[in-house]
């Protein structure tokens, strides 16, 4: 079974940084594509950023320039260093994998995918 665990998330003043991360198995990463999405209270889910089995990375342009998404095959954790956070970044973010192929995770999420429980990042001005 699949088991994709978030961490990182708490609370930051404008301007702040957090690192978020997501613990899975290492296999993970060579089958499949995996992403960071975000839900905000009252609003949609939605891509924040993603990343294929080859590596190739994506961002949303709403954090463009501010967040990057990487991972590390060795200690089989996927990141999200989010820097100059502001407070429309406040959300529940969660990771998540698709494994059908290895490409960059769609908009709307992964069909038949995995997902993490999710971890709270709030921004306050």
């Amino acid at each position: 079974q699949v088991q994709l665990v978030e961490s990182g998330g708490g609370s930051v003043e404008a301007g702040g940084s957090l690192e978020l991360s997501c613990a899975l198995s290492a296999y993970l990463f060579s089958l499949c594509g995996m992403g960071w999405y975000r839900q905000a209270p009252g609003k949609a889910r939605e891509l924040v950023a993603t990343i294929s089995s080859d590596g190739t990375t994506r961002e949303s342009d709403s954090v463009k320039g501010r967040f990057t998404i990487s991972q590390d095959n060795h200690k089989d954790t996927l990141f999200l260093q989010m820097n100059r956070l502001k407070t429309g970044d406040t959300a529940v973010y969660y990771c998540a994998a698709g494994c059908r192929s290895g490409a960059l995770l769609p908009d709307k999420g992964p069909n038949s995918g995995y997902w993490g429980r999710g971890t709270q990042v709030t921004v306050s001005s």
